[in-house]
């Protein structure tokens, strides 16, 4: 079943079920062994992913060797029972784009058999986000231009390690969408233990134009559990748009001196109505009124954590819709960043979730 007519089913559902509220059931786990080699390369750092032609895409956080995998996610009786990994495509060095670039690759999606990458580039070095193009061999194709507040030296100072980390294709295919993970410098503060204004910015890109042509403010929920150590943050980790107007959102709070439980990860739907700004040439959200996109609370895994290996919820960064369920109901899977085990003990896990209507 192709992308499209996944999409054109779940558009149905989401259309005709208005009286009725959408929920997300979890159905079950599956974990991939710790530094699995494969092509003599780790399986690790699994930062967004993409469900095409029944094949899944999945971008590796790997600075040193930016790489996207390419899987087969077996489901069988509503279950994932099997992540295969079938080729690997490497970013061929020969580019002048990838010679003058921090690649660090945290979301894609396929369009026209290429691929659409995001990547937060590297900001205390003065290397800028990315979004580009290239094709199913690693050959580049094309850069996106952005927005200037959002280049590495811009008065806007965007955070280092939390520019692009998301993006969806739109639901039409006429273009996409990316969403920063925290907010610029110049918006507003990082999520603290009271309610900020913290909003992240999430802008569409014209498929003709290659530009930005509108853009909305997402407000980021505050950090609700006791601090226990130095780290204590939130942001957008990924994004699915679902209709025209609406996305599912993943909020990823993560404090430290909790151990391998540091993680707080939920689920979100946001909305774009009439009453919505586009915040595309405000350039301090502080210094301006605006409307966020209203948003509601769909999906926290706190209330499954128990039934995740070891009670954890890991480093969710990609979401995508998966084939159709036995029941007809589309489904979503969820993958973690392990961040190859460099911080201590983390699961490449792997999520599959039902979306189902009341």
């Amino acid at each position: 079943m192709s992308r499209k007519l996944l999409y054109l089913m779940l558009f149905f559902c989401f259309t005709n079920c208005k009286t009725k509220k959408i929920q997300l059931k979890f159905l079950n786990e599956y974990v991939i062994q710790d530094s699995l080699k494969f092509k003599n390369t780790v399986i690790g750092g699994i930062s967004g992913i993409d469900f095409n032609n029944q094949q899944y895409y999945m971008v590796v956080d790997d600075a040193k060797n930016p790489r996207v995998l390419v899987a087969d996610i077996t489901i069988k009786k509503d279950s994932i029972k099997e992540v295969t990994f079938k080729k690997i495509i490497h970013l061929k060095s020969n580019s002048q784009f990838y010679k003058n670039n921090i690649l660090d690759l945290e979301a894609v999606f396929i369009k026209n058999n290429q691929l659409n990458l995001a990547s937060e580039g590297a900001i205390n070095k003065g290397k800028n986000p990315t979004i580009f193009i290239i094709d199913t061999l690693g050959n580049f194709k094309e850069q996106i231009s952005i927005p200037t507040y959002f280049k590495a030296k811009a008065a806007a100072q965007p955070k280092h390690n939390a520019t692009f980390e998301s993006s969806s294709i739109s639901v039409d295919e006429k273009g996409f969408w990316v969403a920063m993970e925290a907010p610029l410098k110049i918006d507003g503060a990082q999520p603290m233990f009271y309610k900020t204004q913290s909003p992240i910015r999430i802008t569409y890109f014209n498929n003709q134009t290659k530009k930005a042509t509108k853009q909305f403010a997402y407000q980021l929920e505050k950090i609700d559990k006791p601090e226990k150590g130095n780290i204590n943050l939130n942001g957008v980790t990924a994004i699915l748009a679902i209709k025209n107007n609406s996305f599912l959102i993943v909020e990823r709070m993560y404090q430290s001196g909790y151990e391998n439980k540091g993680n707080t990860i939920r689920i979100f739907k946001a909305t774009i109505n009439k009453t919505s700004t586009n915040t595309l040439y405000i350039e301090s959200l502080k210094k301006e009124k605006y409307t966020p996109l209203k948003k509601e609370l769909l999906f926290d895994f706190i209330s499954v954590q128990h039934k995740l290996t070891n009670g954890v919820i890991d480093n969710i960064e990609g979401i995508t819709l998966g084939p159709k369920l036995s029941n007809g109901n589309s489904c979503l899977i969820l993958v973690s960043d392990d961040n190859f085990q460099v911080y201590g003990k983390q699961l490449n896990q792997f999520l599959l979730l039902e979306i189902e209507k009341q």
